[in-house]
């Protein structure tokens, strides 16, 4: 049952036989380099678009139940290592990229909460929303999956842990630590038919916004799937390289996308041969330290405070990588 789960619903194996068999009644060989990456490009923006429309819809409904001022208010009641823990928790029930979460970050920042809970929250919440479990899933199987959210809410809440104890609340913008103009406002009470509308409008605009990584994700994952030699990735991120998960780590940190937009770049180099964990970590600092989220994150923080965020980001992404290539036999 599971294994049909994986393969028929999450990985639409079907769809792929489909596409192939369409594209060779119109006269294209799938065999060749131009067939199969169109076959590839066309059932992964297929799998991938329905997987994005149908886990929005899902985790908005979830979202629905936990606006920004009820969160705040739910993180407010723990304290220490549980705040964290919360904080991180909830990270995994909002948006989907690392920009959409910095308005909330500094929300929550300037309605008092402790600055370590609102880091958790606040490298939790591109890294590993529920949406990425289950786009994992259909890829690299559940134990993967799991274990990729377990460490990354790890990596969460040592992250916000960390800058908790360095005290360093001076470091957030004046603007921010002055304000507390959300402190008392009240979430209101939808109804199931408000959900549903928030829901529906929440694809329509995630989708907007997201639809252009994911084709450009999967045309570079096209690309590696049928044009690169699979050599070259062994070369520089196989276990021929002990600095594959560093050089993956930086070279996905000026880049801009979501899970979705890495996910099918994920799944080609693993087919070429590149280690999970070198893949892994190149999703994570993608999702994480996209440049674009970098910039607007230095107008809420100053340097001091942000170099140390990317520092504790890069270093717990680059353990995690090593990890997952050391138990990479015992995961797939």
């Amino acid at each position: 049952m599971w294994e049909f789960i994986q393969d028929e619903i999450l990985g639409m194996k079907r769809l792929s036989s489909l596409i192939g068999r369409l594209l060779t009644a119109v006269g294209i060989d799938v065999n060749t380099r131009i067939g199969g990456s169109v076959q590839f490009f066309l059932y992964d923006v297929i799998k991938i678009t329905v997987l994005l429309c149908v886990l929005i819809f899902l985790i908005s409904n979830i979202q629905s139940f936990f606006p920004p001022e009820r969160s705040r208010k739910i993180m407010g009641r723990f304290h220490g290592i549980g705040a964290n823990i919360v904080g991180a928790l909830l990270g995994t029930v909002t948006p989907f990229c690392s920009c959409s979460s910095i308005p909330i970050f500094m929300g929550f920042t300037s309605a008092g909460l402790p600055l370590g809970v609102t880091f958790s929250f606040l490298i939790s919440s591109p890294m590993v929303d529920l949406g990425s479990l289950v786009l994992l899933m259909s890829i690299f199987g559940l134990k993967i999956a799991i274990a990729y959210v377990i460490l990354g809410l790890i990596i969460a809440v040592i992250g916000g842990t960390l800058i908790e104890k360095l005290h360093m609340e001076d470091q957030i913008a004046d603007f921010i630590r002055n304000s507390n103009s959300s402190v008392n406002i009240e979430a209101p009470d939808l109804t199931v038919k408000d959900r549903l509308i928030y829901a529906r409008d929440q694809v329509t605009s995630t989708f907007k916004k997201v639809f252009p990584y994911i084709l450009i994700g999967v045309g570079i994952g096209a690309l590696i799937h049928n044009w690169i030699p699979e050599s070259w990735i062994q070369t520089i991120l196989g276990s021929s390289n002990p600095f594959g998960v560093i050089l993956a780590t930086i070279i996905g940190v000026p880049m801009y996308a979501d899970i979705f937009g890495t996910i099918p770049v994920a799944e080609a180099l693993l087919a070429k041969g590149a280690l999970l964990g070198t893949i892994l970590s190149f999703m994570m600092a993608v999702t994480t330290l996209s440049l674009p989220s970098l910039i607007m994150l230095k107008k809420a923080i100053k340097p001091k405070l942000l170099g140390t965020f990317i520092a504790i980001c890069m270093v717990g992404i680059i353990i995690v990588g090593y990890g997952f290539n050391v138990f990479q036999n015992l995961l797939i």
